[in-house]
């Protein structure tokens, strides 16, 4: 029951969108109003896309019907054309022979009546006298009209025309590989635009006894051409096309999906061309049937040459005749195999590419395990014809100038088809092309934002997630296939890298952003490409390789500014102690060096506000130890010395100043306060950078170890003229 309503609602619906009146506003609002919510909606939905998709088969049907019925009319079509130029030829010759007859009778009747008058001396004279006129008036003549190339000599002469007329031909030799072809016909042509009738190119066709192929003329080389298109015969139909002047003497070639239209020297050429094109369609329609049917019928015993009879010879002497081998018949009279070249246009007119690649699947699996004889070769010519023409669509399938939307699972079809037909190489070139061109154009149309960090969090995510889709989608559709294809997927991979940190890099670090935030912007980028080692791909060593040089750039520069810095406040410098007048100041200092790893910071604070420290000591203290830990995230193993040489080079400039400030200070009461900020610099914070180095590399760093040893000299010596290097 609830199927019986199902269908009729179904066909309710049909009624009502196929109505003439049918206004589609309306239909929604009244759609909108009686839906009973969300749900509803979705069934309806639903029912529509059920409607839509069976419309959708009926129009593939009745193309593919239609098409069947127009490729037999246009045969019927041909055929009838042809007979009536033959019946319009005959007639022409009938009545040029009755107009001859009584220019005839008149002489020979004269003959009669004078042998009558004589007595008849020979008694034969009047069949002789019929003899004679039936030899002048013969009513079927042989019909002239086109000359036919190879019509005279044998096979070896026909193949050694069509090998000569084809050496004319650039990029067709491969057509001599075909067993028992040869040429028929060939001349000049001039092809013409279909919709406008406006002239193309000129050309030359060479018709042989099962394609026909068209070739370009080369004006800068005198009688030589360029191969153009080959058309099997049986999937091509010829339609004469009415005179039109001054467009005349024209013919047109349909195969499936396209059309050509020819135009002739004049009308006893087209003539010809219509002629010789229907007697050759005809001539390997009526072989392949006598094939068939040889093939079709059972064998009987091998056949023993019989022994040729030479009274001259011995009877001991004649050897054992050795029967002759019968070449192995296979069958081809199966309804799906004359019909599988049509079959093929048919699925590559509408798309259907597994249906294609199912049928030659299903005809390679038939023939696998049987010979070759050269009816199977000329299929398997016109099959691989039909391969070739849906390698190109599916090509063009997975060609960049393709939408790219859809992400990678809109290549799945063709790539799986080419597969399929044994192109894994080139699917995956094709796929990978496919995907660059993907990623390029999304990271092309992201859009910058004023703020670095917010840009580089939506460039990670759309370029790491492509990255990630497309991993996940070569693994399913190359899974099992050669592991070529994998190493092809790392080169990719690696060159789409290129292409993020170019991107990276012209936001980060050529926009002269500050350490902080280039920084961050390289955490983001290092957390997304970890992500890629759960399905295997670890890129993390590309990225550090592609982003060394810009960070050792970032690097650098801010290291020359903290030094410029240091040494303007150094030049300042009075060696007095900080007063940060309140408390909350004093609180926030605090905080700031127990962020930075001091945390003995209270016993150099003193009474009312006070810090027993310079300010300078204090501003290096926080600006060192900002560098080290935004270098840190920055930091992999490629980037060890420069960051320790950085940090040498801007601790020295402290230290040094330090050094010559209290070898060259005369006051006691200054120097003890210099001596003091030198113990903080020493003690305290030189410590919490060996260690935060550390904790951060993994490994300690002798040449900070040296940098405090060296410093503790000054300690024990104030008055030491030795300099820390």
């Amino acid at each position: 029951m609830a199927m019986a309503m199902s269908d009729s609602g179904a066909s309710r619906l049909r009624r009502q969108l196929e109505s003439g009146g049918f206004e589609a506003r309306l239909y929604v609002k009244q759609l909108s109003q009686q839906s009973d919510g969300d749900r509803d909606l979705q069934e309806h939905r639903q029912r529509i896309q059920a409607l839509a998709e069976e419309t959708a088969q009926n129009l593939k049907r009745n193309v593919y019907q239609n098409y069947r019925q127009f490729i037999e009319t246009a045969r019927e079509i041909s055929y009838l054309e042809s007979e009536m130029y033959q019946l319009s030829h005959l007639l022409t010759e009938q009545k040029s022979s009755l107009e001859s007859i009584p220019l005839t009778l008149l002489p020979a009747a004269a003959a009669a009546g004078a042998a009558a008058a004589s007595g008849g001396e020979e008694g034969g004279g009047g069949a002789g006298g019929r003899d004679h006129l039936r030899g002048q008036t013969g009513f079927f003549p042989s019909p002239g009209g086109a000359s036919r190339d190879g019509s005279g000599p044998g096979e070896e002469g026909k193949q050694r025309t069509l090998t000569t007329l084809l050496e004319k031909v650039e990029g067709c030799r491969h057509l001599l590989e075909t067993p028992g072809q040869y040429l028929v016909y060939n001349g000049d042509l001039v092809e013409y635009e279909a919709d406008h009738m406006a002239q193309l190119q000129r050309v030359h066709g060479f018709l042989m006894n099962d394609c026909l192929l068209v070739a370009t003329w080369l004006p800068q080389r005198r009688g030589m051409y360029r191969y153009n298109a080959l058309y099997p015969l049986d999937g091509l139909a010829v339609v004469n096309v009415k005179d039109n002047p001054p467009m005349k003497d024209m013919f047109k070639l349909l195969m499936f999906p396209e059309s050509r239209i020819f135009q002739a020297e004049n009308a006893k050429i087209k003539r010809e061309w219509l002629e010789v094109l229907e007697e050759t369609k005809r001539a390997l329609n009526e072989k392949r049937r006598r094939e068939q049917e040889e093939a079709a019928a059972p064998r009987g015993p091998p056949q023993v040459t019989p022994k040729a009879s030479n009274p001259f010879e011995d009877e001991d002497d004649d050897e054992p005749t050795v029967p002759e081998i019968e070449e192995e018949k296979v069958d081809l009279s199966m309804e799906w195999i004359q019909e599988l070249p049509e079959d093929l246009d048919v699925c590559i007119a509408q798309r259907d590419f597994e249906g294609a690649v199912d049928l030659l699947d299903k005809l390679n699996h038939y023939l696998e395990d049987k010979p070759s004889p050269p009816p199977v070769k000329e299929l398997r010519a016109r099959v691989d014809e039909r391969v070739r023409q849906l390698t190109e669509v599916l090509v063009f399938e997975l060609s960049p100038d393709r939408s790219l939307r859809g992400g990678p699972k809109a290549t799945r079809r063709a790539v799986s088809q080419l597969i399929r037909l044994g192109q894994c190489t080139k699917a995956c070139e094709l796929f990978l092309r496919n995907r660059a061109a993907a990623v390029h154009t999304a990271i092309r149309q992201l859009r910058i934002e004023g703020a670095t960090l917010l840009y580089i969090h939506k460039l990670c995510h759309v370029f790491f997630t492509s990255l990630l889709e497309t991993a996940r989608e070569f693994e399913t559709d190359f899974a099992g296939t050669d592991s070529g294809c994998y190493s092809a997927f790392v080169v990719w991979a690696r060159s789409a890298m290129g292409m993020f940190v170019d991107a990276f890099s012209k936001q980060v670090f050529d926009s002269k952003e500050s350490l902080s935030t280039a920084a961050e912007c390289v955490k983001v980028a290092k957390e997304h490409c970890q992500q890629l080692g759960d399905i295997g791909l670890d890129l993390t060593f590309i990225i550090h390789a592609l982003l060394v040089k810009d960070i050792q750039g970032a690097l650098h520069s801010y290291k020359e500014i903290i030094i410029e810095a240091t040494k303007h406040r150094n030049s300042e410098e009075m060696w007095r102690r900080m007063n940060l007048m309140t408390p909350e100041a004093l609180g926030k200092l605090k905080e700031e060096m127990k962020s930075c790893g001091v945390s003995n910071f209270e016993q150099y604070t003193g009474d009312d506000c006070w810090v027993n420290l310079s300010y300078t000591v204090v501003a290096f203290t926080k600006q060192t130890m900002g560098f080290l830990e935004e270098a840190l995230k920055l930091y992999f193993p490629e980037l060890h010395m420069v960051l320790l040489e950085s940090l040498v080079e801007i601790i020295l400039v402290a230290v040094q100043h330090v050094d010559y400030s209290l070898r060259c200070e005369q006051d006691p009461e200054k120097k003890a306060f210099i001596k003091q900020n030198a113990s903080f610099l020493y003690e305290t914070v030189l410590p919490v950078v060996e260690k935060r180095f550390e904790e951060g590399v993994g490994k300690p760093a002798k040449q900070l170890q040296d940098l405090r040893n060296a410093s503790r000299l000054i300690r024990v010596n104030p008055e030491s003229t030795t300099s820390v290097v």
